[in-house]
């Protein structure tokens, strides 16, 4: 059963044989850790990804590196995209 998602996550990594994917509703964060082993690790980033539908039936994501808008994009309700200045947001 196939499920509709906003936002889809497809991860590739070296211990995968193929991708993995996943999807997100509203918001997906991801910690990123860098050290040497599991008990041995530190944050080093986060990334996230926010999703919301606007008064007009637009939807409109942001990507998000440590709390900063790096990327935003709006989908019309014709499916039409559209990438959007990030200065200025709150």
């Amino acid at each position: 059963m196939s499920r509709q998602y906003p936002i889809w996550n497809k991860v590739t990594a070296c211990i995968y044989k193929s991708s993995k994917n996943y999807g997100v509703k509203e918001k997906g964060v991801v910690d990123v850790y860098i050290g040497t082993s599991n008990s041995n690790s530190h944050l080093f980033c986060e990334h996230k990804t926010t999703h919301r539908v606007l008064e007009n039936g637009d939807r409109e994501y942001r990507l998000y590196l440590d709390d900063v808008v790096i990327k935003r994009a709006v989908v019309t309700k014709d499916g039409e995209r559209k990438f959007l200045s990030t200065e200025e947001v709150k």
